[in-house]
């Protein structure tokens, strides 16, 4: 079992940045990699980026490339995303999940848990 919180989300006018957190507990964090989702209104889920148990590779979708950076820190059992030069269509609920088969998912249903979300808002 793998229980994920989310925190730093927030109001930030276009242009500015945001990091978000993604605190888990329960297994061993540093066994399993670690994705970033977003959900806007309306819209289906999507894949924002990913950071394999090393936090050696990182992979992103083209929306963000270049804006967003992916990290973990195993000893603090957290996951973070920075967001700089924020749009107001990256405007979303943000969510980090957990994938314990260790593959480079680009899927919802390749992450097995998930944490609660927390909103971004860009203005413009």
């Amino acid at each position: 079992q793998v229980q994920l919180v989310e925190s730093g989300g927030g109001l930030v006018q276009a242009g500015g940045s945001l990091r978000l957190s993604c605190a888990a507990s329960g297994r061993t964090f540093s066994s399993y990699d670690m994705g970033w989702f977003r959900q806007a209104p309306g819209k289906e889920r999507e894949f924002v980026a990913h950071i394999t148990w090393s936090g050696g590779n990182t992979y992103y979708a083209d929306s963000v490339k270049g804006r967003f950076t992916i990290s973990r820190d195993n000893a603090k059992n957290t996951v973070y995303l920075q967001m700089n030069s924020l749009k107001p269509e990256d405007t979303a609920v943000y969510y980090c999940a957990a994938d314990l088969n260790l593959r480079v998912g680009y899927r919802v249903d390749e992450y097995q848990y998930w944490g609660q979300g927390t909103q971004v808002t860009v203005s413009s």
